[in-house]
This record gives C-alpha cells, structure tokens and sequence, in this order.
C-alpha cells in the first residue's frame, strides 16, 4: 500500500508517498524536473512490499509541497535541508538515498553534506559533481559530444535550453505553462536507439527563442505508453497546472550557489555509491562523452550499472531498475 503523508517544519511543507514498514530500513526517493513523487510508484510499491520503509517526496516546488515564491529559494543549500529535515522526522539513524534527474544533485549533495546520515547513495542519469556546473562553453565542454554538436553550431550541445532559462527565464516558464499537459507528453518520450547522433531538440532551444514554435504553440503529440497512460500525464498536468513552472525551472537558475554549497564540504564520497547511466538519455548523456569522469575520480565506492533506456528509466525500465537496485541494496 502506497500512503500520502504531510511534514510541516517552520520553513517548509513537505508531502510525500511512503510505502513498507515503518520500523524497516529507510530509503528515500528524490525526484527531478518535472516531475512528482509519483513519479517512484514502481519502487515504492515494490520495495515497501520488500520490507522496507520507502519515502518518495514531492520536492520544493512540486505536487503539494511549499511552492515558494522567489529563484534564490530553489538553491540546493535549501532543498538539501528540506530533505535533511524530513529524514530527521523518522528517528532513523540513516538513510539510503536514490535520486534522479535534478533529484540525483540533491542526492548527491546531501551525501557529501551529511555523510554521517547517508549510508549509501544511488543516482539514475546524473553523474556526481555534474548539475553544480556553470552554464558556460568551458564548463560544459566534457559534457558534449562535438561529433553530434559541432561547436560553431552548437556551442551550448544539449544543454542550450538551460542556457534559455538563463537568457529569458520568464519566456521559458511562460511557453510551459501555454498547456502542461502538452509539455509533459512532449517531454516524457522514451529512449530511442535510432536517433543516437542526433542533435537532440533541447539544443536549439534559444536558435528559436523558447520552447515554442514562432507564434506558435507546443506540439500535441500521442502519450508514450512506454511511459506514461492518460492518467499518469494528467496528474503531472494538473499540478503543473496548479502551481506553474517557476517553481521547476526556478532549479536550473542557482548555479552560483550551488557551487558555493558543494565547495562548503569536501569534494570526496567514501560511502556505497551506484550510478546507472541511461544509454539513450541524449541530454544526460554519460555513453559519448567525459559526464562521468568526476565520480569515478571522487567516488571511492562506486558501483556503475547500464539500462538500455532513455531519461525516465524509473518509469520505463522500473522492473530492470528494481532488480538493480535490490542487489545494490542487498550489499549495502
């Protein structure tokens, strides 16, 4: 049985799914952009029937949680410490924490601030030390594929659509939130060997001066069944709808702190570590180019696994995903 729960602190709210036997070892999931903690119902209702107490939140931001009202407040020196807040509302002495997408940084981040609470930490996708990059040609050098984004074309590859959110912030929510539902079954798409080499479409993001065609609006496209049905898109829609996407984006406009916040706390993670890498995520992409190189050097227990999925691998693979993370799980 998969429940909805609310924890209040005095500087946030935060909902959450939980799953399994409270007196059973603690995991929690973090999600990433944008989705919900529905977004783990594949683990939460398997791991919880495994025996243990599995916690799922909507992040800052999202589903029922504080929507907080300014970008400064998506920084993870913040988030860190709302999770860090609920972890400490269990009595438990430690947590395993899995994270994906912007949920891995979060993840990731809370490890190397809190070793003493994190037994062990997992990420689907993002590579450690990854998210915390400036948005600039240099930084994100490592992380492009130049065969695929030749640089006089591409300077940004992939990550261009996060150089948009820097150039008109507003314009990128704006374009969202035209209609929600749109976007999510335009975002969620599964992984797609065919178009390995291809430039992936978050690339022209500001060529096209937002996520919309000119004058135009976002494509409506059939639903990925690989993924999602009707129900699972609306209810990403409707809280999408309810509280806009400032808050989701508000999490790609913080890199400055984000760098302050991790260089707080040494760079190096000794605890049990699993990364998953996505072999057709081709934003995050960890098969073609250097993206995980930091964490190997940094991650002194690392265990390194493949799915042959794209960038929602909890939702498309989650019966692969699940087996992975119970033989992890079991060592750990």
């Amino acid at each position: 049985m998969i429940n909805k729960n609310i924890f209040k602190s005095a500087r946030h709210t935060s909902s959450y799914l939980s799953s399994g036997p409270v007196d059973g070892p603690l995991v929690m999931f973090f999600h990433g952009w944008p989705e919900l903690s529905y977004s783990w119902r594949h683990q939460l209702k398997y791991f919880g029937e495994k025996g243990f107490h599995v916690i799922a939140p909507d992040m800052r931001g999202y589903g029922d949680s504080t929507v907080h009202d300014n970008k400064a407040d998506y920084s993870q020196r913040e988030i860190v410490r709302d999770m860090v807040e609920l972890f400490q509302s269990f009595n438990k002495d430690n947590v395993i924490i899995i994270g994906h997408d912007w949920g891995s940084e979060t993840a990731w981040s809370m490890a190397r601030h809190y070793p003493g609470l994190v037994k062990a930490v997992a990420s689907l996708c993002v590579p450690y030390a990854m998210l915390e990059l400036d948005v600039s040609e240099s930084s994100l050098e490592k992380l492009i594929n130049r065969n695929t984004y030749p640089k006089d074309l591409y300077p940004y590859g992939q990550w261009d659509y996060q150089v948009f959110y820097m150039k008109d912030f507003d314009k990128a929510c704006a374009d969202m939130d035209s209609d929600p539902y749109k976007m999510i079954k335009f975002v969620f798409r599964s992984g797609d060997p065919n178009t390995a080499g291809m430039p992936y479409p978050t690339s022209i993001i500001t060529k096209n001066n937002g996520w919309l065609p000119e004058g135009g609006e976002l494509p409506d496209i059939p639903i990925d069944n690989k993924i999602l049905n009707e129900e699972d898109a609306r209810k990403y829609a409707g809280y999408l709808e309810k509280n806009g996407f400032f808050g989701p984006n508000s999490w790609y406009v913080n890199h400055q702190d984000n760098r302050a916040f991790a260089e707080e706390a040494d760079s190096i993670i000794d605890m049990p570590s699993l990364f998953i890498h996505a072999t057709y995520d081709y934003v995050c992409d960890t098969t073609s180019t250097g993206a995980a190189d930091k964490m190997r050097e940094k991650c002194k227990n690392l265990t390194e696994k493949r799915i042959d999925s794209g960038h929602w691998m909890a939702q498309e693979k989650p019966e692969e995903l699940n087996l992975i993370l119970e033989n992890w799980l079991k060592e750990v």
